[in-house]
């Protein structure tokens, strides 16, 4: 029986624990704190253990074969899958591939080992609708290498009762706060669109949603997208007019943050690190999700192809999440996906070396199925038919 070590058991993973919990594979929850790993699985019918996390003591454990999930601070990924190859076992994570990861895929292949990154809502679910839509567009009547592209991927999660912020933090702001000083890089008009600040790159997005309505949110790109056009297997002769990958807002979020924005802009250094940790604090102090209040995470993946007399092919995925008593929305579209991967993983269906997501077509039918059966509301829109 595979055995899967969970490291970290933050606010954004406890879905997917229970969820491997009352599976067949065998669990070991390594967390600083280990009462609040022990609460996750609190009344659940498990051999589930728990223990204090160390990368010694983890280290001594941890046996080839095995799968090391790390929802650890972002330094600590590359630092476990190291310890992961060394020991002949596997390495997943929701987050983005570090430089220093990339770096460990030869290792990995040599040793058929999987290191599976960019598995949860975004990155993660976002990726799976980007392949789809990509092979259904290449399969199609329509698909012409001449048509003009636009790709939009927008993700964003929101307080499903809006307040005059426009936005609530459901764990530290420090995270959010420090992505606003952070450049971007899209295509937009056929152009690459280089922004210094969010704020200087906000446009209006009217999302499909999958009850058939649509609704009209601030958006902004984020990070560089352009690596993904390869990734999403675009070919590089394609005419692409807008790829953008970004982040939602409700109407009214610029102007609701607009004295946060004027006050980062000033901020430098070691004493606007300070800063950005106080404001932090005071945010979520006013801003932050109240005990049992709903939040909500919007998900939007669209491609559209157009020729001299209009769109020829337009279709998107869409999400409409709400948080429940038991879990925020956030919370299982992070962790429910990456649980799948695990999974798949321990069923050797995932390659070796370094992977993020999945770009088997049947793989990623079977987890978006997975994920509409646990009731998240998943929809494919054709805006031509």
């Amino acid at each position: 029986m595979t055995h899967v070590h969970w490291l970290g058991t933050g606010l954004s993973t406890a879905p997917g624990i229970r969820r491997l919990a009352k599976s067949e594979l065998s669990l070991t929850l390594w967390n600083r704190t280990p009462e609040k790993a022990q609460a996750i699985i609190e009344g659940l019918d498990t051999d589930t253990q728990v223990k204090a996390f160390d990368l010694d003591a983890l280290a001594a454990e941890l046996q080839p074969g095995d799968i090391a999930v790390s929802m650890l601070p972002g330094d600590m990924h590359p630092i476990v899958a190291k310890l992961c190859i060394e020991k002949g076992a596997h390495f997943a994570s929701s987050s983005y591939i570090a430089p220093e990861m990339r770096e460990l895929h030869d290792a990995a292949v040599a040793k058929g080992l999987c290191l599976v990154n960019e598995i949860g809502l975004d990155p993660g679910i976002d990726h799976l609708m980007a392949h789809a839509l990509v092979a259904d567009y290449k399969t199609s009547e329509a698909f012409d290498p001449a048509n003009q592209i636009s790709f939009r991927s927008y993700c964003g999660g929101v307080p499903k009762i809006p307040n005059d912020f426009r936005y609530k933090f459901s764990w530290s702001p420090l995270g959010v706060l420090k992505a606003l000083k952070s450049p971007s890089r899209s295509i937009r008009d056929g152009e690459v669109l280089d922004t210094q600040r969010p704020w200087d790159a906000i446009t209006e997005y009217s999302a499909r949603l999958p009850d058939g309505t649509s609704e009209v949110f601030q958006a902004y790109p984020n990070r560089d997208a352009t690596p993904f056009i390869a990734d999403y297997q675009f070919d590089s002769s394609w005419n692409i007019q807008e790829f953008v990958r970004g982040t939602l807002r409700l109407q009214g979020w610029s102007d609701a943050w607009k004295p946060l924005f004027d006050e980062i802009e000033t901020l430098q250094g070691a004493a606007g690190d300070a800063r950005l940790k106080q404001m932090s604090e005071e945010l979520w102090e006013s801003e932050s999700y109240d005990e049992g209040e709903p939040d909500r995470v919007v998900l939007v993946v669209e491609l559209e192809a157009r020729n001299e007399q209009g769109p020829v092919w337009h279709q998107c995925y869409t999400l409409d999440a709400i948080g429940d008593a038991q879990d925020t929305a956030m919370a299982r579209l992070v962790s429910t996906p990456l649980s799948l991967a695990i999974e798949a993983i321990a069923k050797g269906v995932m390659p070796a070396g370094l992977c993020p997501a999945s770009k088997d077509l049947a793989v990623i039918e079977r987890w978006m199925e997975q994920l509409r059966a646990n009731g998240e509301p998943i929809a494919r829109v054709d805006y031509l038919a």
